[in-house]
Parts: C-alpha cells; structure tokens; sequence
C-alpha cells in the first residue's frame, strides 16, 4: 500500500487508542472514523446508521459487491503501558482487544479502494459493540439490503509468525451467552438462620454441580460452562442472607448443544430452587451465535495469502473465544479469519496487549487482494 496511507492509519490507529469507548458508547469513535473517511476520500459513501456506520464504493461496471467488517468498541480493563505515547486517556477503559487496529485497516483499504478503484462495489461496515454481541445483530437487517455477495473480517493474534494468516472452515468460533441464576428467599437473624430461607447453600450445590453438566462425554463438540460471579448476602455477621446470584459464561462449538447445556442449567437450578423454597430467576445476556465460515470465501482467503506469499496456518481447533460476526455471516457468505502480530505480542484482553502496527499493512494487502480474486 502506499506508505502515505499506512501512516496515517498508523496515527489513526493511535488516536482510537487513546480515546477507547465501551460498547454501545462509541460516540467519538464513530465519529472520528467518520470524519477521517471524508477528510481523506473522494469516491466514498458514508452512511450514518446511528451507532454505526458504513461507506460504499461504487464501480463503473461492477462484477459484484464485496463487503468488509471492522469493530471498533473496547474493554473494561485498565491499560497498563505508561511507555506508549497514545496510551488510553480514559481510566478504566482501553482497545485490548484490537479493535483499534481493525478499524484502522478498514480505513487503509478505503483509502486504497478510493484512490486506486476497483472492479467491484465495495462496503465498509465499521460496527459498534462487539465485545456484547450486540453490533452485528443491529447491522443484519440493513446489511441483507445492500446486495453483498461475500463478506470479510478478521482479527489480530499472537503465536504465529507476524502476518500468518489464520482460517478455518466451519465453525471458527464458539458460541456463548452469559447467564444469571438469582435466587431469592427470606432473610433472618444470623443467630436464628432456621427462621429465614438462604440461597447461600443451595447456590453453592448448584455451582458444584456444573461440571456435571458440562461434562464431555454428554456433547460432540467443545462445551464449556465458566463460573464468573457468586454474590450472596453482605459482611454482615448479624444477617443470614435472602438473596444471592450465580452468573456464569455458557460456551459450545455448536449452537443446538449450548441450548442443550442452558436447558440443563436452567433446569437443574429451578429444581434445586424449589426443593429449598426460594424463588428462581435467569437471565441471560451477551449471547453471540457460533462463526461458521463459507467454505468458499475461506478458500479465497487461502488463495489471498497465497498470492501475497504470506504464511498461512489452518486453524486446527475451533477458537473458543467469540465472535458477532457470525451473524452477519449467517445471513451473507463471508469469512473471519486472523492475522499475527508474532509470537512476542501478549494475548489480546490482557493488561500490557497492544495492536502490533506491523500487520496493518497486511491486513489492507489481504483485504485488496480479496477484492481482485
């Protein structure tokens, strides 16, 4: 790509990392990227969709439409790197996850598409809320409008050789939702529990018993069920609790056996509620279906590597993490696919992670080649 364009995606990319927004407040975000496409482009649609927004190339004779996804919202987590110079200005909140660099590499390939064409229209959806599950359902409805005929994402990872690509065919990333079990029954003296209903240790057998339900044997593909949260009762010794909660992640390679895994749960938990005689509420929220990639665009990720000569590694095992785009790609063929920073790169949502600039260019390159295969 032209050097011109790559630094000012670099500094682009630093300006997102230093004002990071969580999900669903992506206002500035937004915003910025925004106003970089039409400082920065001639040939270029943007399209406000509220919280998100996409921009569309339009060509001549076009031989089909091909659509590319960036995120752009960050993580609750402190960013622990005094050392950078755009270190997050906001306490509490950083791009631990990327999406900086994800959006700056959409914005690489706009500049590209915009200065150089291309034979095929070309959307850009730059999209809110990922790390909830939230954006890409919002963005399917319009999206499913536009005539896309394959659509493409990827993300940024450790372990390989800097700009190794990674794919998979099939399922790519897990399905998960996050669930909440609360249980409600009467409090009482600490020095007469008898005369009170507690959750304490009926939420306590219920959390002894998930591995139970969770176990391999019971499922095809991975399954997974991850305690995040107990909370009964309050530090105070004269009070014997009325009211607790158990909140936990819920996470299969395929959708029908985290419905499976959910249904137990929830079952298991209205039971033990009811032999107790407390009151059973659950709550789900965050869910993201499973990724399942087209075999053919994830071909044609191969054949971009290939043509790049970029080192490409067949991901063996479905990535556990997940990902929204596979709404989108349950409604348009598509493929999420990663790209390396190198095996020196921390793991993303980690304190001391940061976007390797190195592969944005890389990831441009995979993206413009996309286009031409």
């Amino acid at each position: 790509m032209k050097q011109e364009n790559l630094a000012k995606i670099t500094n682009l990319r630093h300006e997102l990392h230093a004002h990071p927004e969580l999900s669903m407040e992506e206002v500035w975000t937004r915003n910025h990227l925004m106003d970089f496409l039409r400082e920065n482009t001639a040939h270029l649609e943007v399209v406000d969709c509220g919280r998100w927004f996409y921009a569309v190339y339009r060509a001549e004779n076009p031989r089909g439409t091909i659509a590319f996804r960036a995120d752009f919202d960050a993580l609750p987590i402190e960013d622990n790197r005094p050392d950078l110079p755009y270190n997050s200005t906001i306490p509490g909140v950083s791009h631990k996850c990327g999406h900086d660099g994800h959006a700056a590499s959409l914005a690489g390939l706009a500049l590209e598409v915009d200065q150089n064409g291309a034979d095929k229209n070309v959307i850009f959806l730059f999209q809110h809320a990922e790390e909830t599950g939230q954006g890409a359902m919002e963005t399917v409805d319009t999206l499913s409008q536009l005539g896309i005929d394959e659509f493409y994402a990827y993300h940024n990872y450790g372990g390989e050789a800097a700009g190794t690509v990674i794919v998979r065919n099939g399922i790519a990333h897990c399905a998960s939702t996050g669930m909440t079990i609360a249980m409600t029954g009467t409090v009482a003296h600490a020095s007469m529990p008898e005369t009170g209903v507690s959750p304490a240790l009926p939420i306590a057998r219920l959390a002894c018993e998930l591995p139970r339900l969770s176990a391999p044997e019971q499922y095809t593909g991975l399954v997974l069920c991850t305690i995040v949260q107990i909370d009964v009762g309050k530090k105070a010794f004269g009070v014997a609790p009325g009211y607790g909660e158990i909140s936990m992640t819920l996470r299969a390679e395929y959708e029908e056996e985290l419905d499976k895994l959910a249904a137990s749960v929830r079952s298991l938990a209205e039971q033990i509620a009811r032999e107790n005689g407390l009151k059973v509420e659950i709550s789900f929220q965050d869910y993201f279906p499973e990724t399942r990639n087209t075999d053919w665009c994830a071909d044609k990720v191969r054949a971009a590597a290939k043509a790049l000569d970029l080192p490409l590694c067949e991901l063996e095992e479905v990535r556990r993490g997940s990902e929204d785009f596979g709404y989108i790609i349950k409604a348009i063929p598509g493929c999420n696919f990663g790209i390396a920073g190198g095996p020196e790169v921390p793991a993303p949502h980690t304190r001391t992670f940061d976007f390797p600039d190195g592969i944005l260019e890389t990831a441009v390159e995979v993206y413009k080649k996309l286009i031409e295969l």
